[in-house]
């Protein structure tokens, strides 16, 4: 929880940040509620957040569904996997945008590439490889100026949500652009899933390909422009702060 470890906060300060990091987070967002749609037409465990994950697995075993046990399990690990590659690739506690985020936005492109092709063969092992894939995303962002980011899943964004809402009905003072940004994270996931299963009742597996290729071309972009210095001359021409202004209570 993101409230466990308060931060003091300029909240214009991290406003004008979090502006320029919400576009990337809901893109984020909307590729995981899009490509758990998917898998989910293959299969009936999601891929992006564990907690349906496990519960399947236990309904498999329960069941006697070896097999379905099995590919639940390879879910789990796969995204496992997945978190400990971002952790050795990225390494950061806190969100530092550089040149490695590029290229695990680009690996993520890889596996869901093999998972598109794994699943159009209706060959179970495309299940791992797409969990490691959201793994790996969910894993690449931290704490963030007092926010946890998970682009993956929003079962702790609704409950900060709550949390956040619980906090203005008692006439606390609450950070409006915090609420802002978890809320889009959520309209963007569910738009994500919304847009997947339309593909797949069209396409099938094969749609996984378009998030594959985005994930791929974005992250050689942010490469590229982490690589060449673009990044620290737009930071030194970022605008500038307003004169004046302030956050309401709520």
């Amino acid at each position: 929880m993101p409230y466990s470890h308060p931060q003091p906060i300029d909240s214009l300060q991290v406003f004008r940040r979090v502006r320029h990091l919400l576009p990337g987070a809901a893109a984020l967002a909307g590729t995981a509620g899009y490509v758990n749609s998917v898998v989910l037409g293959f299969f009936h465990t999601p891929v992006s957040h564990m907690t349906g994950a496990v519960s399947h697995l236990a309904l498999d075993l329960a069941d006697g569904r070896v097999a379905d046990a099995t590919a639940s399990f390879s879910i789990v690990l796969g995204f496992l996997g997945g978190a400990i590659i971002a952790g050795v690739l990225v390494g950061a506690l806190k969100l530092i945008p550089n040149r490695v985020y590029g290229v695990v936005m680009m690996l993520e492109g890889v596996l869901l590439a093999v998972a598109t092709a794994l699943l159009m063969a209706r060959h179970r092992l495309g299940l791992p490889a797409v969990a490691m894939a959201c793994g790996l995303q969910n894993a690449m962002t931290s704490s963030y100026c007092g926010l946890v980011i998970r682009t993956t899943h929003v079962t702790g964004t609704v409950t900060d949500i709550g949390v956040m809402i619980g906090h203005w009905l008692r006439h606390r003072k609450i950070e409006l652009w915090k609420l802002r940004f978890l809320a889009v994270i959520i309209v963007a996931f569910g738009g994500g899933g919304w847009l997947g299963a339309l593909a797949d009742a069209r396409f099938g597996p094969q749609c996984l390909a378009l998030a594959a290729a985005g994930c791929f071309v974005v992250g050689g972009i942010f490469w590229f422009v982490t690589h060449s210095g673009l990044v620290d001359l737009m930071q030194e021409a970022g605008p500038r702060p307003p004169r004046t202004g302030s956050f309401p209570n709520h």
